[in-house]
């Protein structure tokens, strides 16, 4: 008998702070028309200065709990996707873990930036698969404001915080049917926060997100949309068996074109990002979470995920929700 990983619960958060387009007017040289138009994009959730990615991570955690209906100690995996990360180590996933109370399962963080939350429930479909693990949470939660210059109008009208989680159960009905991930590390220098730490302090480069944005916009709608279809073949779907396109949250210009691109109505793509902005790998679960508990996805429904972050990594997973 075919074991799979279905999902069984969502949840997600974000901070109370809300940054407008009209405030960011007043910190750099932009406008709300400008935002707006090129990427969508009408506010975002800032952390406050003490709260840590680990805080975000387990609020959302607690609501994915509390919608399965299931106790953190029946965890047998956790999974956590971040480009953020409270300390150097020990991992973030370690932290959450402690503060739920799920004791001694294995917890790790994951860096693949925005592609974060997909790599991150390719592995734990893995573990559910050949036995490893019954039930796993798995995070994506950024705290990425910290990433971002504010003095640069090209990147800080983009990002926001949040975090978004997913309980995994291992179920004889299919659940997620396939993972793709790819990744091209050649594209490194298109996207990326440059330095690293030494001796506690930061070393070779400023620590802030750097993007050649028409390279990112023109891989992004290319490989989502490639990794996307791949998914659909390997499974003998076509696009037309999707209920909802549940893409990473980069800006609605990509979402657009990435719809066109898969020939799918904008209707049926899930769209969050004037609100929350670009979360990182908190996107897609963040957008997954809000178009469940508003009623757009449905028990049965057959969902696309579909990502692209720094690295370049991409990927994608349909599955049955």
């Amino acid at each position: 008998m075919t074991t799979y990983a279905r999902i069984i619960g969502v949840g997600s958060y974000l901070p109370e702070r809300i940054l407008t387009n009209a405030e960011l007017e007043k910190m750099v040289d932009t406008s709300d028309d400008w935002i707006t138009s090129r990427t969508g994009i009408r506010q975002r959730h800032i952390a406050a200065p003490a709260q840590l990615t680990s805080d975000l991570a387990t609020q959302a955690s607690r609501h994915a709990l509390d919608y399965a209906g299931i106790d953190a100690s029946s965890l047998d995996l956790i999974i956590l996707a971040t480009t953020t990360p409270d300390r150097i180590f020990p991992s973030t996933a370690c932290l959450v873990q402690e503060r739920l109370g799920a004791p001694r399962c294995p917890a790790f963080d994951l860096q693949a930036v925005c592609t974060g939350f997909v790599y991150a429930l390719s592995i734990a479909d893995k573990f559910i698969r050949t036995g490893s693990a019954k039930r796993a949470l798995v995070i994506g939660a950024e705290t990425f404001s910290h990433l971002v210059d504010w003095t640069d109008r090209g990147t800080c009208v983009l990002f926001g915080d949040g975090a978004g989680a997913a309980i995994l159960e291992a179920s004889s009905e299919p659940g997620i049917y396939s993972t793709h991930l790819y990744a091209e590390g050649q594209y490194n220098a298109s996207l990326t926060a440059q330095g690293y730490v030494s001796e506690g302090c930061l070393q070779g480069g400023s620590g802030f997100t750097y993007m050649n944005g028409g390279e990112v916009f023109k891989l992004a709608v290319t490989n989502m949309s490639a990794a996307a279809e791949e998914a659909l073949i390997a499974n003998n779907f076509n696009v037309n068996d999707l209920d909802w396109l549940v893409p990473h949250q980069a800006n609605t210009r990509i979402l657009s074109a990435v719809a066109k691109k898969l020939q799918i109505a904008e209707e049926k793509v899930v769209q969050t990002v004037a609100h929350h902005g670009n979360t990182s790998a908190a996107s897609v679960p963040l957008a997954l979470d809000t178009a469940v508990r508003d009623g757009r996805i449905q028990a049965g429904h057959l969902l696309m995920l579909s990502a692209m972050g720094g690295g370049f990594t991409w990927g994608s997973a349909v599955l049955r929700f």
